[in-house]
């Protein structure tokens, strides 16, 4: 009897029988060693803190949203000189003027939240802006998380010496009998210099013509030319050409003298009842910069702020100290929109 052609084929079909059964094994065997490593406990890897901690590791741009030479820009540049020797890496000042801080704002909050792009704030930029544009480019109290409120000031009335007017109630009654013919300049539409000249106006009941530059130095410049005749300029981009004799100084516009410009009194006290106005200063970043790197800078300016060469220099040009926490921060703004929404309404300006 002949052997029948399955049983030729049997061996073989044994021997690939057995090498399948083997593969099964060892596909069987790296799926389990795959479900054991997914297993591994998260804690094994890098974890946020850890990345916050290693940061910077490259340059930090910080968006000064006025020109060179302002007040801002000058806040910036201390600050920017203290954080580069604090973390190790160069904090690089990058000017973007325009609409009253709302350019700078634009390029920020369109910024990798990653903690390499900061901005330079301002309770005008937080509080008056959002009602004085009829249209803003971005939300400041909802697009840009709070690091530390750093320094404040007061501004002062400043004067071209051809102004006939050596105290506030002659430059009153000079407005009353010229309306119209004087001119103010600011830093900007919604400044915090804006909306100081509009509080004047409104509560001294003088008709004066705003005229808006994009920063505080360009204002100055033209005040100094004569090309306007007043501002209520930040004391620190003023204060050296109220030293030099080139402005005429009035007024500052606190709630009480301010020590850079003692001998001063303040516009309420010559007369404006109830007239009080400054400006603070704060640094922030996109929101949704991670919050291990917000509380690290935060840290870290609340220590320049103490630092004895940022002191000297703010005080000597007539910044006050802060140096607050984010949530510190966040209070302040609240603060500042509670004050100056319903004197930006009441004046009636409007930027479209």
């Amino acid at each position: 009897m002949g052997i029948g052609f399955g049983e030729i084929l049997r061996p073989f079909i044994d021997d690939l029988e057995s090498c399948m059964n083997k593969q099964k094994s060892c596909l069987e065997g790296r799926r389990q060693v795959l479900i054991s490593a997914a297993a591994i406990p998260l804690v094994a890897l890098p974890s946020a803190p850890l990345f916050a901690q290693s940061y910077p590791t490259k340059t930090i741009r910080l968006i000064c949203p006025f020109p060179p030479g302002g007040a801002v820009d000058i806040a910036c540049r201390a600050l920017s000189a203290e954080l580069s020797k604090q973390l190790g890496t160069t904090v690089a000042v990058e000017n973007r003027p325009g609409a009253g801080g709302n350019v700078g704002l634009v390029e920020a909050v369109k910024s990798a939240p990653d903690g390499y792009t900061l901005y330079m704030s301002t309770s005008g930029i937080q509080a008056i802006n959002p009602v004085l544009y009829s249209k803003m480019p971005a939300d400041p109290n909802k697009e840009l998380a709070p690091i530390s409120a750093l320094v404040s000031l007061n501004n002062v009335l400043v004067l071209h010496p051809s102004v006939k007017a050596n105290n506030v109630k002659e430059l009153i009654a000079y407005a009353k009998a010229n309306p119209g013919k004087l001119t103010y300049a600011s830093s900007g539409n919604g400044t915090s210099i804006h909306m100081s000249g509009e509080m004047f106006k409104a509560l001294a009941g003088v008709d004066m013509v705003h005229v808006p530059y994009k920063g505080s130095a360009p204002a100055v410049t033209d005040l100094l030319g004569g090309q306007v005749q007043l501002m209520f300029d930040n004391i620190p981009s003023s204060l050296p050409h109220i030293k030099a004799g080139k402005l005429k100084a009035l007024a500052t516009t606190g709630a009480k003298r301010d020590p850079a410009l003692a001998d001063l009194p303040t516009i309420a006290e010559s007369g404006v009842s109830g007239y009080e106005s400054d400006v603070w200063f704060g640094l922030t970043a996109p929101v949704a910069t991670p919050k291990e790197i917000i509380a690290k800078l935060s840290e870290e300016c609340q220590k320049a702020v103490k630092a004895p060469a940022f002191v000297k220099r703010m005080t000597e040009l007539g910044y006050n100290m802060i140096g607050t926490n984010p949530e510190k921060m966040a209070e302040m703004t609240k603060a500042a929109i509670t004050r100056w929404a319903p004197i930006v309404k009441s004046s009636g300006a409007k930027v479209d």
